[in-house]
């Protein structure tokens, strides 16, 4: 008996892989993942004349026993690691879905603490955009968050103030995390996101699930996420330990990135109304009366008639007779 798993040939399908279970004729599933590794897997049944002709297949591993028992199919792998698992059907939201679990996603992460229930930042309403790409987005279910959807330059959710963005998280799973680290592409993302005011990557797992990996070295995916971490220390990454935990905290860093945004934006009107130089009219000297300048004429010997306007000579010998006063030099 082998368990086969299989690339999805309908690249339409959001299940990359095929899994073909030596039970009975052989049952086939559409899967998320080749392995439940971090988090159960999700399975969706199909015909068995789903699988193809000439399949590609990812993995063939010999199997040891596959027994159902009950709503579950008890799988053990003939190899040393990772061949404990099994297949649960159940009922969620009032339809039959399957899943993929081994003892780890299990054991895993249930922590045995609550979400707080309180606002974050005490905001009654916080509007995230979340990436038209995200396949399994957050709802944030009970949180004051108005959600739209359209495409990000970067993130999968982000933060906008007067239609430009200004925070984004960008969420992965382990398995993604490492993907993206060990091709490259994790680099260009974080080089994205650094641009922005703030930014975060979040992981939908531990840190010392890290070192739990046995595709890749340990070793190589740790000294990568300290690589890019020292590179771009603007973005933080943050391990958190369930899905859960890890919308959460996206909530939370998006709230606190408005409450930013917004003071940010009332301290820079400020600071520019107090930084804008205020022009000082220059003092004014009253200008004499035509009055005033006969008269002073007279009394200085000067000819002037009693009425119509007087000579410019006239005038500029009463302006040279009273020079603009000098000001005072500023201490």
């Amino acid at each position: 008996m082998e368990l086969l798993i299989a690339r999805n040939p309908d690249e339409a399908s959001t299940l990359p892989y095929l899994l073909k279970v030596p039970l009975g004729d052989g049952l086939v599933f559409r899967a998320r993942d080749t392995w439940p590794r971090t988090s159960a897997v999700y399975l969706h049944p199909v015909w068995s004349d789903e699988w193809p002709d000439s399949p590609e297949i990812v993995e063939r591993v010999p199997v040891r026993s596959c027994v159902r028992r009950g709503a579950a199919i008890d799988l053990v792998l003939d190899r040393g690691r990772e061949n404990r698992s099994q297949i649960v059907y159940t009922m969620a939201r009032g339809r039959e879905v399957v899943f993929w679990q081994s003892p780890r996603t299990r054991k895993q992460a249930r922590p045995q603490v609550s979400t707080p229930s309180a606002r974050a930042a005490g905001l009654t309403d916080l509007s995230v955009v979340v990436d038209s790409h995200e396949r399994y987005a957050y709802t944030f279910a009970g949180k004051p968050v108005t959600v739209a959807r359209r495409a990000l330059p970067c993130g999968d959710y982000g933060l906008e103030q007067q239609g430009h963005l200004v925070a984004s998280v960008e969420r992965k799973s382990l398995a993604d995390l490492v993907a993206s680290l060990t091709s490259g592409k994790l680099k260009f993302a974080l080089a994205d996101l650094a641009a922005l005011p703030r930014a975060a990557l979040v992981v939908e797992d531990r840190y010392s699930q890290v070192y739990a990996l046995t595709r890749v070295r340990p070793a190589v995916v740790a000294d990568g996420l300290a690589e890019v971490q020292v590179a771009w220390p603007n973005v933080p990454i943050v391990f958190c330990e369930t899905r859960k935990l890890a919308e959460e905290w996206v909530y939370r860093f998006l709230a606190a990135a408005h409450v930013w945004a917004v003071s940010e934006a009332l301290a820079t009107e400020q600071v520019g109304k107090a930084s804008t130089p205020v022009e000082t009219a220059a003092p004014t000297v009253s200008q004499p009366s035509t009055r005033e300048i006969r008269v002073w004429a007279r009394l200085n010997g000067i000819d002037v008639p009693d009425r119509g306007r007087l000579r410019p000579e006239v005038v500029q010998a009463w302006h040279d007779a009273h020079p603009f006063p000098t000001m005072p030099d500023a201490e």
